[in-house]
């Protein structure tokens, strides 16, 4: 089949399909319809998936796992064992220290709301970050201005801090917040650092925090604030030779018997994100049968009107036959006609879908990122439901007599 003939053919479906342009938009109503809310569904669920993946990254790390009281819990029998483990203390900080040779790096941190003034301007319900001095060791702490804290200030409980990007910009706007005092639950503390932005997550933002040494944070809050361990594995190959030996050294600091269970969390970022993965998956799987279902009725919806145009054009069918026309020739016409009707649906619809992403991105909290797959994904999965539903009207119109097509009546 020539590039010409494929033209001519795309030419006279066009303008069969513009001849009835009504009917043609009602056809492919359907296929608007379930192309654009997969398109907009995707795109929302690659967007979520994108962000939650970089809040996971960034609190755990892609190289590090966490050490906490419950873990990650997946059931509500879990809960109820885990409910009454003990809190985790420094004395577990150490002993992973003591026992864990694949590990280079233990931080304590903790985490408690607060507030944070600047002279007249006053911040409520930042995030009030106690680490300790192994913090450096993790690429997710970071200072674009200023500086870091030390080990040395950390270690001796020093008030200085490292704000978050908006916490700086807040209290001080235009200006330089580098060695200038602020009270952080009344208490002075010198700012030394100001963390690069990270953004916002469901529109919250990452960056309104402030970090201290964890001795400064639990003179401010008291001492049975829960505790997390973030450890950092000498080598990222073996992170799970690290997780034995930590669950080992906790194992003998809480002087658990064999048949006794854990009574402590450990969990990797990739623990999390499969977490999260068997959701969207779930969510994926009920989305695929959705849109497969109006897929489904498009594509009948399509071959009636199909069906119809076949009845409609018997005169035309047969004076082509008459003509010289082969039977593939009227249905390679007929497909086309199909095919172009169902792209028509499937480009509108991933049009609309696409905008929509966009508008949702931009005005909602909740992010939305359009691929390109999804968008050729789509357009061929319509192009697909056209050549398939029209196999059945083609067919019909191919195997017409000429001589009982010319003799019928309107």
């Amino acid at each position: 089949m020539t590039l010409t003939l494929v033209s001519e053919m795309i030419r006279i479906a066009l303008s069969a399909i513009w001849a009835n342009k009504l009917r043609s938009f009602l056809t492919i109503l359907g296929n608007i319809v379930a192309i654009s809310s997969i398109i907009t569904l995707v795109s929302l669920i690659q967007g979520i998936t994108e962000e939650v993946t970089d809040v996971i990254l960034t609190e755990v790390g892609a190289d590090a796992f966490m050490v906490d009281r419950r873990g990650i819990i997946r059931s509500q029998e879990q809960f109820e064992r885990a409910r009454n483990n003990p809190l985790i203390t420094m004395d577990d900080a150490d002993a992973i220290r003591r026992f864990a040779e694949n590990v280079t790096a233990v931080m304590v941190q903790a985490q408690r709301s607060g507030e944070v003034r600047y002279r007249h301007r006053l911040l409520e319900q930042v995030s009030i970050q106690g680490v300790t001095e192994d913090f450096t060791s993790f690429s997710t702490f970071n200072a674009e201005e200023g500086r870091l804290m030390t080990p040395s200030e950390v270690q001796r409980r020093r008030n200085v801090t490292v704000l978050g990007a908006e916490t700086a910009e807040r209290l001080f706007e235009t200006l330089d917040p580098i060695d200038r005092e602020v009270r952080i639950q009344g208490v002075p503390f010198r700012v030394v650092g100001v963390s690069r932005p990270v953004g916002s997550t469901f529109g919250v933002s990452q960056d309104e925090y402030a970090i201290i040494p964890l001795g400064a944070f639990r003179r401010l809050f008291g001492t049975r604030s829960s505790l997390g361990i973030r450890v950092q594995p000498a080598d990222p190959n073996r992170i799970d030779t690290a997780i034995g030996e930590t669950t080992v050294a906790l194992r003998i600091e809480r002087r658990l018997r064999p048949d006794e269970e854990d009574n402590f969390g450990i969990f990797t970022s990739e623990t999390a994100l499969g977490l999260f993965q068997q959701a969207t998956t779930g969510i994926f799987s009920v989305l695929v049968g959705v849109v497969g279902l109006a897929m489904v009725v498009a594509g009948i919806v399509i071959m009636n009107i199909m069906l119809m145009a076949v009845s409609e054009r018997t005169k035309e069918i047969g004076l082509r036959k008459a003509l010289g026309a082969r039977r593939r020739d009227i249905m390679w016409q007929m497909l086309s006609e199909s095919v172009v009707l169902a792209l028509a649906g499937g480009i509108a619809g991933t049009a609309l879908g696409a905008v929509a992403a966009v508008a949702i991105d931009r005005f909602a909290p909740v992010p939305a990122t359009v691929h390109l797959w999804s968008v050729l994904l789509a357009i061929t999965l319509t192009g697909l439901v056209g050549l398939f539903f029209g196999m059945y009207p083609a067919a019909r119109a191919a195997a017409l007599d000429p001589i009982d097509a010319l003799g019928r009546s309107d």
